[in-house]
C-alpha cells in the first residue's frame, strides 16, 4: 500500500463576506485559481494524469452548484479527460477531500490526485438561498438548534465552564497572532489573485474595469483590544457569552492540494512536502456541536499512534471561542501548538474551503519550522468533528 504524499498545497488569500476583495468573485473562478496555482507548483506532472478532482463545498448551490469540481477545474484549463467530484460534510468538506483523495492512492485506485475547497459566503450565505428543512427533523429541539451555530456556542460555554473573559482573550490572541504572522510574511502558501471589477464613473455613468490584487488575508483587526471585545453585546442570547468578536467571520476562500503516490513521486523525482497518516470523523449532540473534535482527535490518534503529545502543530478551526477553548481543555492540547499564526477568529472561516485552506497553511508552517507532525481540525454543523494528521518530509 502507496503512502499519499502532498507535492503541492496552496491557498489564496482569505477575504471578508460581502464588503472584501472576492465580494464580486465568484467561488468557481477562485476553485480555478487554486487549481492552476497548485499545479504551477508542480511542472513536472502532466495535468491529464490528475485521475480525479475532489472539491469541498458547504452550500454547493447557486454559483457554487452544479458540480463546482467539474466547472472549476475546466476553468483551469485542465485537460476534458479530468473528471471532477463536489462533497460535503459542511465544516471538514475541505479537510474530508483530502482524505478520500489520500484512501484512493493508498488502495492503488490512483497515482495522481487533487484535494480541494471553495466557499464563497459572499454569494451563497449560511444556510443557502433556500431553506427547506425537514420539519420532522425541527421537532426535536436539540436538532433544531444545531442551525443555529450560534446558541450551540452558548450551550457549549455553559456546559463546558467557558467565560466571556476567557472568549475575549482567546480573540484578542487570535487577532494578534495572525497580524504578527502577516507582518512575518508566514504565510508562504498564499497565491494573490487578480481582481478585475467594474465600476461606474459617479458623474458620467461610464464603466471603466480596474484591477486589484488580493494577497494578504483581510480578517484581523490589529487594533482590537480585550476591553473593546468585552463591550460587545452578546448575540445569540441575551444572557449569554458569546459575541460576533469570539465567532469566526464569514469569508471568501479557496485552497488546493496535489497527493501523489510513492511510484509517481519518483518516477518525476518530485520532493514531498508532507504524507497524509490519517483521518477520522465522530458524531457527537448537535445542540453542542462545537465539541466535535473531542471525539475526533483521540480516534485519529489511535488509528495513526501519534499522540496529541508528538504533534508540533494543531490547526484548531475557531468556529467560536467557546467551543475552540472547550476542546483544547478536554483534549489537553498545548496552547502554545495551537493555531500559532492565528485561528478563524481572525483569519475567517469560508466553510467548506476551510479544511484545505488550513492544511496548506499547516503543511508550509512546519516545513518552515522543519516540524514533524501537524493537525487539522474542526467542529461540523449538525454535531460532528474531524481530525487528519499530517508528517512533514
Amino acid at each position: 500500500m502507496s503512502d499519499a504524499y502532498i507535492v503541492s498545497a496552496v491557498r489564496t488569500p482569505v477575504a471578508r463576506a460581502f464588503k472584501g476583495g472576492f465580494r464580486n468573485f465568484r467561488p468557481d473562478d477562485l476553485l480555478a485559481h487554486a487549481l492552476k496555482a497548485a499545479l504551477a507548483e508542480v511542472p513536472e506532472l502532466d495535468p491529464a494524469r490528475v485521475e480525479d478532482v475532489i472539491v469541498g463545498c458547504a452550500m454547493p448551490e447557486a454559483e457554487q452548484g452544479m458540480n463546482v469540481a467539474r466547472i472549476g477545474l475546466l476553468l483551469a484549463g485542465m485537460p476534458d479527460n479530468v473528471p471532477g467530484v463536489t462533497v460535503n460534510r459542511f465544516c471538514s468538506s475541505g479537510l474530508q477531500t483530502i482524505a478520500m483523495a489520500a484512501d484512493r492512492i493508498r488502495l492503488g485506485e490512483a497515482d495522481v490526485m487533487i484535494a480541494a475547497g471553495t466557499e464563497t459566503m459572499t454569494m451563497v450565505p449560511m444556510m443557502g438561498h433556500k431553506v427547506a428543512m425537514n420539519p420532522r427533523a425541527f421537532s426535536d429541539e436539540n436538532v433544531a438548534i444545531a442551525y443555529g451555530m450560534g446558541i450551540t456556542a452558548e450551550k457549549v460555554a455553559s456546559e463546558w465552564n467557558v467565560s466571556r473573559e476567557d472568549q475575549d482573550q482567546f480573540a484578542y490572541r487570535s487577532h494578534q497572532k495572525a497580524a504578527a504572522a502577516i507582518d512575518a510574511g508566514e504565510f508562504t502558501e498564499i497565491r494573490p489573485v487578480t481582481v478585475t471589477s467594474r465600476v461606474p464613473d459617479p458623474r458620467t455613468g461610464q464603466v471603466r474595469e480596474v484591477q486589484t490584487v488580493v494577497d494578504t488575508d483581510e480578517g484581523p483587526r490589529r487594533d482590537t483590544t480585550p476591553e473593546a471585545l468585552g463591550k460587545l453585546r452578546t448575540v445569540f442570547d441575551a444572557k449569554g457569552t458569546v459575541t460576533a468578536g469570539t465567532s469566526s467571520q464569514m469569508s471568501d476562500g479557496a485552497g488546493a492540494l496535489i497527493l501523489v503516490s510513492e511510484r509517481v513521486l519518483k518516477e518525476l523525482n518530485l520532493k514531498p512536502l508532507a504524507v497524509f497518516r490519517g483521518f477520522s470523523v465522530a458524531g457527537v449532540r448537535p445542540e453542542v456541536m462545537g465539541i466535535g473534535p473531542i471525539e475526533a482527535i483521540p480516534k485519529v490518534c489511535k488509528q495513526t499512534g501519534i499522540g496529541t503529545a508528538d504533534l508540533d502543530w494543531i490547526e484548531l478551526n475557531e468556529a467560536f471561542a467557546a467551543q475552540a477553548l472547550a476542546v483544547m481543555r478536554t483534549v489537553e492540547l498545548d496552547p502554545d501548538k495551537v493555531n500559532p499564526l492565528g485561528g478563524a477568529i481572525a483569519l475567517g472561516h469560508p466553510l467548506g474551503a476551510t479544511g484545505a485552506i488550513l492544511a496548506a497553511k499547516l503543511i508550509h508552517g512546519l516545513q518552515r519550522r522543519q516540524q514533524r507532525y501537524g493537525m487539522v481540525t474542526m467542529c461540523i454543523g449538525t454535531g460532528m468533528g474531524a481530525a487528519g494528521i499530517f508528517e512533514r518530509l
